[in-house]
């Protein structure tokens, strides 16, 4: 129950009643001053047991909440497979633990306030006992007034502390429902550029890595002593199982992640004393995974270049054969696509972050299955810009499909975070190894 008294009023209140009542009589204020606190001890007492119904309750309002934006995400997919009944079932039960945590939280903490009261009545029924046997005791200063006005006193004294006692227990349950916060707040921030760290100039694309060791869980090995030197202007094509890593070395390259011991070097410098502002600009960076912006199809292209011109945005489309599905929108470029793309194709998607990329016109590109999600005859066209546009510049190509990567300088098969071969496409056919069995895997004439 919030407190209706201010806290500087509270306090002046608790003063001067306590030094009206030892003027009066110091015994009995003595008595009262020992006691009232007893009723904190119980809120104290009774909110330290709420606070774990209260978290509990907030973690399981988070697990619903989760649970429903998961599932209006992917309605679709769980109407295709019948799945109706069972996730609202789910819901049913998750709903069911909410009610019980909420019921058991509101009821534990609504008995405060009556615990806390109870003791301070059982304070004034003290007081008034004590004065009265003061009051009989002849001779003695106690008069039935005067003991009136101490137990209105008294009780003056008191109600703060029933105030105070209710608010501690809303605390809990703020404090409860902010310790996801609190725990977000609380994580260690990411690592800040160098004081004296001086941005890229004049990219070449020259790349190495030296002895680089990471992983994401410690005790689950990923990336072992990974050594590779990239000269300008190379293909670089990272193949192999899912799982071994490819994606990850993308990631290191970004600075997403830091090594845990080792250096990437980027025009001879280690990356470490690059700001990450400026290392990202060398890159040009298409994934598997789209992201589109609420904006029209212009601002979304231009987000690498936003002072662009019209005729180089267009110019972006076409060599990224988009022009022709973007002039086929209501607005054409204007035409505004919610967020993650809207009503789009995922292969349109696609070709949209191509086009930002092509607009761009990096130093060095990253290629992390660029055209997953694209037809087998517009997949050739981007192909043939992509080896354009690749001319010249340092490239990191990863793909699954290894007909896309044919043309690569450089080719690393990797394995368990490790680089198991290495050459290009002919000369890692003839070692007849891991790459031949993908290969052939993928290209062998069925039986």
């Amino acid at each position: 129950m919030p407190t209706s008294t201010p806290i500087p009023t509270a306090v002046l209140t608790i003063l001067f009643t306590l030094v009206f009542m030892l003027t009066q009589n110091a015994l009995i204020t003595l008595v009262v001053v020992c006691v009232t606190p007893l009723s904190l001890f119980v809120a104290r007492f009774i909110a330290t047991r709420t606070y774990a119904m209260f978290k509990r309750q907030s973690e399981t309002r988070g697990e619903q909440t989760a649970f429903i934006d998961e599932m209006i995400g992917s309605l679709k997919v769980v109407k295709a497979f019948g799945r109706e009944a069972a996730e609202t079932e789910r819901f049913d039960e998750i709903n069911g633990r909410l009610r019980d945590c909420s019921l058991k939280a509101t009821f534990f903490s609504s008995l405060t306030n009556p615990c806390t009261r109870f003791v301070n009545s059982v304070v004034y029924a003290l007081v008034a006992l004590a004065g009265a046997l003061a009051a009989l005791v002849p001779g003695s200063a106690m008069t039935v007034g005067m003991l009136t006005a101490f137990l209105s006193y008294a009780n003056q004294y008191t109600k703060p502390f029933n105030e105070i006692s209710g608010v501690v227990t809303e605390l809990q349950n703020a404090i409860a429902c902010a310790a996801r916060l609190f725990e977000l707040i609380e994580a260690p921030e990411q690592a800040p550029d160098a004081p004296d760290a001086e941005g890229l100039s004049d990219v070449k694309g020259e790349v190495a890595f030296e002895h680089v060791y990471f992983s994401y869980v410690p005790e689950k090995k990923l990336i072992e002593d990974f050594n590779l030197r990239v000269r300008p202007g190379q293909r670089v094509a990272i193949v192999g199982p899912t799982g071994c890593g490819k994606t990850t070395l993308i990631n290191l390259l970004m600075r997403f992640y830091e090594t845990d011991s080792g250096e990437i070097d980027v025009e001879g410098r280690p990356i470490r004393s690059i700001p990450r502002r400026s290392l990202r600009a060398a890159y040009g960076m298409v994934l598997q995974e789209t992201w589109l912006k609420n904006a029209t199809i212009r601002e979304n292209i231009a987000m690498g270049r936003p002072d662009a011109t019209e005729e180089e945005i267009v110019a972006a489309a076409k060599a990224a054969h988009a022009h022709s599905f973007i002039r086929r929108l209501p607005n054409g470029y204007d035409t505004v696509i919610g967020e993650d793309g809207g009503q789009l194709s995922q292969g349109q998607k696609q070709l949209l972050c191509i086009t930002r990329v092509m607009l761009r016109l990096p130093p060095m590109l990253i290629l992390d299955e660029a055209t997953s999600s694209i037809d087998t005859r517009t997949e050739l066209k981007i192909q043939s810009a992509f080896a354009r546009l690749m001319k010249g510049r340092t490239s990191f190509i990863v793909a699954h499909r290894l007909s896309t990567i044919r043309e690569a300088d450089v080719i690393l098969v990797m394995r368990d975070g490790r680089v198991i071969e290495q050459g290009n496409h002919e000369s890692l056919l003839a070692q007849d190894g891991f790459y031949a069995e993908l290969y052939n895997s993928q290209f062998a004439p069925s039986e």
